[in-house]
């Protein structure tokens, strides 16, 4: 949800996190919290946090995603 947010491909944030693109593909085919190394989802959080992608904690309405203002 947050890529698409941001309208960037697989190859873009895969790119910008480091990260092969497989990988990427792999994370966004799960549901919930992926499994995968600390290392690669803290690149995948910290390029999208970045770009202006917020997450969200689950409080009662699930867990998401919002672009900050501005």
């Amino acid at each position: 949800m947050a890529r698409g947010h941001l309208k960037w491909s697989v190859e873009r944030l895969a790119t910008d996190a480091g990260i092969g693109a497989s990988t990427v593909k792999r994370k966004e085919a799960t549901d919930g919290v992926p499994s995968a190394s600390a290392q690669n989802l803290d690149a995948i959080q910290r390029t999208l946090e970045s770009a202006g992608v917020t997450f969200i904690a689950e409080n009662g309405g699930g867990p998401g995603v919002r672009l900050r203002k501005g």
